[in-house]
């Protein structure tokens, strides 16, 4: 048959209709998912990987970073994110404070199952599609009037009310056509990689470090930072923060250089350790991943641009949806020793998130969650970690909901009237719970 003959017969494209669509299963999609299925919306979830969780799951990571601030190791995010932290385990559901302001979970296949259960229990009102990538959108004006999604099944329309962007990289914001900022010095990649078999001595850690020293000087290790070396899942077993890796996540063909180079060099560090520090000679490496953790790339530029300025002088907001704690960690892309940050850390007190900063501009029907919500870059440095990424995500599933039910775009809700709801479902800023 002539090529072009075959292609005339193609079926048309498959189409599904869903009141709201959630891009992105990472800690913003899952929570944003959750939330707008428990609002009483025909929900559907799309994520790339197999399972839930992104930073906590796809990346390794098991912190709980934003749930406590600093000072009083109070309880800043309730909602859906700690939910998520106490059915983990890890606290009681109506904990007021917590021993650490960063907290981790103990099992991060656990956190997988856990995210699953909570996405099935919703299956009434949810659907979930893993294994799944957003890959363009068809608009109608400012209107989205469906998402691209591509998987095993091949290229599918999702036509939605309502469409919540958790994919990080602003990707379906972008598409449409809103208005986003990409600095050009991105804050480096990261994988994170555990090693078995490694026995503890008082010195573990300035050992690691001297090591890797060593190797960058002999040309096996371009860059790192720390490392942070954790005897955290077991006590013979090291969980490790030190690969970093310039790159744009947004590139794919830079993320897929990134991803190897992270490989190489975690490997790198595993071998300088077994060759060079007591404790590590019978350790093998565990594992990696499965993906790079991406630390920034695109951000919206939305209705309202969320500042340093305002999160160090805890500005108040009327429509505040969330409250964020994190410091301003912004990771350069050189090697620093001993710790993450180049600069002495900037620790805000608790501080507001304003609803406007989830709407981006010249589009109708897209809300915009997790790292690449309307920041300046340094404010991302904040806002981007784990659980303010939750509580973000569940705000935004709020407005959606409350969109669908009136009929209208995101840009006419009074952020007001999400806080409103997000108290009457135990979420929202800090000031409103405690």
């Amino acid at each position: 048959m002539p090529r072009q003959a075959a292609a005339a017969s193609r079926p048309e494209m498959p189409a599904i209709e869903t009141d709201v669509l959630v891009c992105g299963g990472g800690c913003a999609g899952l929570a944003a998912a959750l939330s707008a299925a428990r609002n009483g919306q025909r929900t559907m979830l799309i994520e790339r990987a197999g399972f839930a969780g992104g930073i906590i799951t796809a990346v390794g990571l098991p912190y709980f970073d934003g749930i406590a601030d600093i000072k009083e190791r109070r309880v800043v995010v309730r909602g859906i994110g700690m939910e998520l932290f106490a059915k983990s385990g890890m606290c009681e559901p109506n904990a007021t404070h917590l021993e650490s302001h960063n907290p981790t979970i103990r099992n991060v296949e656990a956190f997988k199952l856990l995210a699953d259960r909570l996405l099935a229990a919703e299956h009434e009102k949810l659907r979930v599609l893993y294994h799944s990538s957003a890959c363009g959108v068809e608009m109608d004006g400012e209107r989205i009037a469906a998402v691209l999604v591509a998987n095993k099944a091949g290229l599918t329309r999702i036509r939605a009310k309502q469409v919540i962007d958790c994919t990080g990289d602003a990707d379906v914001a972008a598409w449409a056509g809103a208005p986003t900022d990409k600095g050009t010095d991105l804050q480096p990649l990261t994988l994170h990689f555990r090693i078995g078999n490694v026995v503890k001595h008082p010195e573990t850690a300035k050992n690691c470090r001297v090591a890797l020293e060593k190797a960058h000087d002999e040309g096996n290790l371009p860059m790192y930072y720390g490392p942070g070396i954790m005897f955290m899942f077991a006590p013979n077993e090291v969980y490790v923060h030190g690969v970093r890796v310039p790159g744009d996540a947004s590139d794919p063909a830079d993320l897929t250089r990134a991803e190897m180079q992270g490989r190489s060099d975690a490997w790198a560090m595993f071998e300088a350790w077994k060759r060079d520090v007591p404790g590590f000679e019978d350790a093998y490496f565990i594992t990696s991943g499965p993906f790079i953790g991406v630390r920034e790339t695109r951000r919206i530029v939305g209705q309202h641009v969320l500042t340093e300025d305002e999160i160090m002088a805890t500005t108040p907001f009327d429509d505040a949806i969330a409250t964020g704690c994190w410091y301003l960690d912004v990771h350069p892309n050189k090697i620093t020793t001993g710790g993450a940050n180049a600069v002495p850390k900037q620790q805000p007190a608790p501080y507001d998130i304003p609803y406007r900063s989830l709407l981006p501009k010249n589009v109708d029907n897209l809300l915009v969650a997790g790292r690449c919500h309307s920041t300046t870059r340094l404010a991302q440095g904040s806002t981007r970690v784990t659980v303010t990424a939750m509580a973000l995500g569940e705000a935004a599933a709020v407005a959606a909901a409350l969109a669908v039910q009136g009929s209208i775009s995101p840009l006419r809700i009074d952020g007001r009237d999400v806080r409103k709801k997000l108290r009457a479902q135990n979420g929202g800023p800090a000031q409103d719970f405690v």
